[in-house]
């Protein structure tokens, strides 16, 4: 049994794809962190998020379904769904607008993907919710008001 090569898949486990992508070699470590938008994420209030996502100011679109909760329970656990029908759609970003970091999450859709996403986020308290939706090169959004009754990021 080569034990060398299941002590290196067992050490590689943790490290995600860029990270066994920079272990190998293959990539360099500026590369990977050029993924993450730093500037998105620390983001303190939603007009300066949209500018460093390059939304600015997005129009309204009826195309992108934000489907949540009304009211969710634990805030540790808020299940958020975003559907785009707009054509072409590139990019879908979640912001919840009352969080110490706007930026929930962000979602490059290749091309020819359905764009729908899944995810569940951390909410401390009663708050809006915005999908920001890239198509075309443009940018759209929708937002819904989610009540939090038992707080998740401070409460």
């Amino acid at each position: 049994m080569d034990h060398k090569r299941r002590d290196t898949l067992k050490a590689g486990g943790g490290l995600g794809i860029f990270g066994l992508l920079v272990a190998a070699g293959l990539i360099k470590p500026e590369l990977a962190e050029a993924a993450w938008n730093k500037s998105a994420f620390e983001a303190k209030n939603l007009e300066s998020a949209l500018a460093a996502l390059g939304a600015g100011k997005p129009g309204d679109s009826a195309d992108v379904q934000l489907n949540t909760p009304d009211i969710a329970e634990n805030g540790a656990v808020v299940p958020v769904g975003v559907i785009s029908k707009l054509p072409n759609t590139e990019q879908i970003a979640i912001l919840i607008e009352k969080n110490p970091n706007l930026l929930a999450a962000k979602f490059e859709i290749p091309a020819g993907t359905a764009a729908e996403v899944q995810t569940r986020v951390k909410m401390g308290q009663t708050s809006d919710i915005y999908a920001v939706v890239k198509a075309d090169g443009k940018f759209y959004v929708t937002k819904k008001e989610v009540k939090v009754t038992l707080g998740g990021c401070g409460g």
